[in-house]
């Protein structure tokens, strides 16, 4: 299917509320499009938007869009002309909130930096052009502490470099010495594995389709870290206290 992109002129991501109870007009879009979305696809909710009578549908971590009678689906991106934020890709890491701890940190390249109090993970592929982008705002980046994970998803030889990263003596600084200024690490030695598999398994279950993705100690997620500010903002706000992040 070929994906579109709906240019919608709206002022603000859409304050959509988490899946909850359906209003009657959204159970029968539901059931109208669940048997049209293809074999063995479960829609996990519908929800009406403030933008063009559409409804979201939600279903295995994406995010689509059908009109009220449920007769046309609408693939691709909401992008508010007046930010040109994506609000699709913000609406999916909205859903895709986690439990942190849950993360298998050990299969992860941890860099600290300061006092490493703050946190975050980063789902990276060594061929990534905007995984290099957001190391430049990393730079200027202190107290935190950040989780790496290799996901090898862009090119045939990620998986060769990510392997070699991860087996060098300091994973950290190889990574580092690749991502900034392309530095690549000795080739690895034999008998030597990285957690290729486990971090491929991990981003399907996650949904992670694209690098880099960002996640905070709150279990929020972006696609976007790459303004200084606001990234500062993003790790300082997820230190504070909350209810029940990622519990869905």
């Amino acid at each position: 299917m070929k994906h579109k992109i709906a240019l919608l002129l709206v002022t603000a991501l859409p304050a959509l509320a988490q899946a909850g109870a359906e209003t009657p007009t959204e159970a029968r879009i539901h059931t109208l499009i669940e048997p049209r979305m293809g074999v063995n696809i479960k829609v996990d909710g519908v929800s009406k938007t403030p933008y063009a009578g559409l409804y979201e549908v939600r279903t295995n971590g994406d995010v689509f869009y059908t009109d009220e009678n449920a007769r046309y689906l609408f693939v691709g991106k909401v992008v508010d002309t007046g930010t040109y934020q994506d609000l699709t890709r913000a609406r999916a890491d909205q859903l895709a909130t986690i439990r942190f701890r849950d993360l298998p940190l050990e299969n992860a390249i941890k860099t600290v930096r300061g006092d490493g109090k703050r946190v975050m993970a980063v789902f990276e592929d060594p061929n990534c052009p905007y995984c290099r982008k957001l190391h430049q705002t990393l730079k200027d980046i202190d107290n935190v502490t950040i989780y790496t994970f290799l996901l090898d998803i862009l090119s045939n030889d990620s998986a060769v470099k990510s392997r070699d990263i991860w087996c060098a003596a300091d994973r950290a600084q190889a990574w580092q010495a690749w991502i900034e200024d392309s530095k690549p690490a000795p080739a690895a030695p034999a008998g030597c594995t990285a957690p290729h598999e486990q971090v491929l398994a991990l981003g399907k279950q996650l949904h992670v389709i694209g690098t880099p993705t960002v996640y905070f100690a709150d279990g929020t997620r972006t696609g976007n870290a790459f303004d200084l500010r606001a990234l500062e903002g993003r790790l300082t706000a997820a230190l504070k206290p909350h209810s029940d992040a990622g519990a869905h």
